[in-house]
């Protein structure tokens, strides 16, 4: 069964960065679609960042996210990461990645929160100066 723990969360001023990281216990990360979602104070989860199994097809949430957040896997940590740069308050939630353990689905529906079925326990991420 897999596992998933979220790291690298914290309290950063606006233009700051952090790097959170998603290690994969139980499963090579290699095989695996991985993606980040977050769930803002008072909102609902909403999609952030994913890359499909192979590693190679990215998607990311709206223009607010984009440019500014990047998501990758390390095959040699087993880890899939979110590079947060330039941050803002909007950004401060509770950061969750997922995987897709069962299947290979087209990067597109990785948007969707039905499309994974293991989840991490989250990390905060808080914005202020």
């Amino acid at each position: 069964q897999v596992q998933l723990v979220e790291s690298g969360g914290g309290l950063v001023q606006p233009g700051g960065s952090l790097r959170l990281s998603c290690a994969v216990q139980g499963r090579t990360s290699s095989n695996l679609s991985m993606g980040w979602f977050r769930q803002r104070p008072g909102k609902e989860r909403e999609f952030v960042a994913a890359f499909n199994m192979s590693g190679i097809r990215f998607v990311y949430a709206d223009s607010s996210v984009k440019g500014r957040f990047t998501i990758h896997r390390d095959v040699a940590k087993n880890t899939g990461n979110l590079q947060m740069n330039n941050l803002e308050p909007e950004d401060t939630a509770v950061y969750y990645c997922a995987v897709v353990t069962r299947g290979n689905p087209i990067a597109s529906t990785l948007r969707n929160l039905e499309a994974y079925d293991s989840w991490g326990q989250g990390t905060q991420v808080t914005v202020t100066s």
